[in-house]
């Protein structure tokens, strides 16, 4: 994630803004530049002032205070490029659940923001019918007592409104004996089952993929089954990112996806800030890094790995300094950063296709 400049006046825009808080325009995304831009009335649509733009159209979702982005400029159905891939969405009339919503947005938001800069092929479901991508955002029933359940099934991706409410998401983090659990996670790991299917199975990748996270033509019922009646093997860490991920090669690959996108986007971050890690105790340099580098444009992983292990060290130091959870509570051993290095071929090779 980048930090942004108001065309306007020069002050520093976050991906959330609205409205920038220095000269008051109203601020807003543009995916097919990859820049946020103070806009300016014009009749009934708007001026982008970043690339002198006209005609532009906030996405109707803007409407409920859900997203912040454009649309298109030949756009015909009024949704930006990430709520075009919206299906169902819970009772926008329920105040709770339209808070709800909302956060999940800004999850589903950041996620494209990554997916756009790495060029992955994206098509709805209008476009694709039987293999579009597509996320149903849905509540439980009070009355039923039906409890929806967050996953994947070939493109239809299902989140559970309930994960927006910060204490359920803790009990079920604590139930589940899991050490991190946010939505921006949710969102990340089901769309690594979607891209699976697109650059793995239907990219020509199977084999190798294989090679690397094991047999995912292993009965995924008994493999659940399994998971959950003995949990992971004792010495899961040394070649899995989770617990979760020994489940079956599919959730392997999709915690791996997960963590690679939290990496990446963590590191663009932290180098929008200048960061650098240099500990006055290292003397042999194990602990020190400089971020100032595009995570997208490295073309080995290791050097992903180089930077985001000192960063982590440190930044895990910190919040523990305030009584915090680690910020990121996981290992990556060889086994996993050569995982790791599956995906980020992947998405390599699309971006330079």
């Amino acid at each position: 994630m980048k930090l942004f400049l108001c065309p306007a006046c020069g002050n520093v825009l976050y991906f959330e803004n609205r409205a920038c808080e220095r000269c008051g325009h109203r601020v807003a995304f543009l995916p097919e530049k990859e820049i946020m831009s103070a806009l300016e009335p014009d009749a009934d649509c708007w001026t982008t002032l970043a690339d002198k733009g006209k005609g532009r159209m906030l996405c109707r979702n803007a409407e409920y205070d859900a997203c912040n982005w454009l649309t298109d400029s030949d756009d015909a159905n009024g949704y930006c490029r990430a709520c075009r891939h919206n299906g169902m969405v819970p009772d926008l009339s329920d105040p709770a659940q339209l808070a709800g919503w909302r956060e999940l947005e800004v999850a589903k938001h950041r996620l494209f923001y990554s997916l756009i800069r790495w060029k992955l092929p994206l098509q709805t479901r209008r476009e694709n019918p039987a293999h579009g991508l597509i996320f149903n955002f849905l509540a439980d029933d009070p009355h039923s007592g039906h409890r929806v359940m967050t996953g994947h099934d070939n493109g239809l991706i299902t989140i559970a409104l309930t994960e927006a409410d910060d204490i359920e998401r803790e009990r079920r983090r604590l139930e589940m004996g899991e050490p991190y659990r946010t939505l921006l996670g949710h969102f990340r790991h089901e769309v690594g089952h979607y891209f699976w299917d697109v650059l793995v199975r239907d990219g020509d990748r199977l084999a190798e993929c294989r090679a690397v996270f094991g047999d995912d033509s292993a009965d995924y019922g008994q493999a659940l089954q399994r998971h959950y009646a003995e949990g992971a093997p004792p010495d899961w860490q040394q070649t899995h990112v989770s617990a979760y991920a020994t489940m079956h090669p599919w959730e392997d690959f999709a915690e791996t996806w997960a963590h690679y996108l939290h990496i990446v986007d963590t590191l663009e971050m932290a180098a929008e800030f200048g960061m650098e890690v240099r500990p006055k105790l290292d003397r042999d340099g194990e602990l020190t890094a400089r971020i100032r580098f595009n995570p997208y444009e490295v073309r080995d992983v290791q050097a992903l790995v180089n930077a985001w292990l000192p960063f982590t060290f440190a930044t895990n130091s910190v919040n523990r300094a305030m009584g915090l959870r680690d910020l990121y509570p996981f290992i990556l051993s060889p086994a996993v950063v050569a995982k790791l290095g599956f995906v980020h071929s992947l998405v390599r090779d699309v971006a330079a296709a």
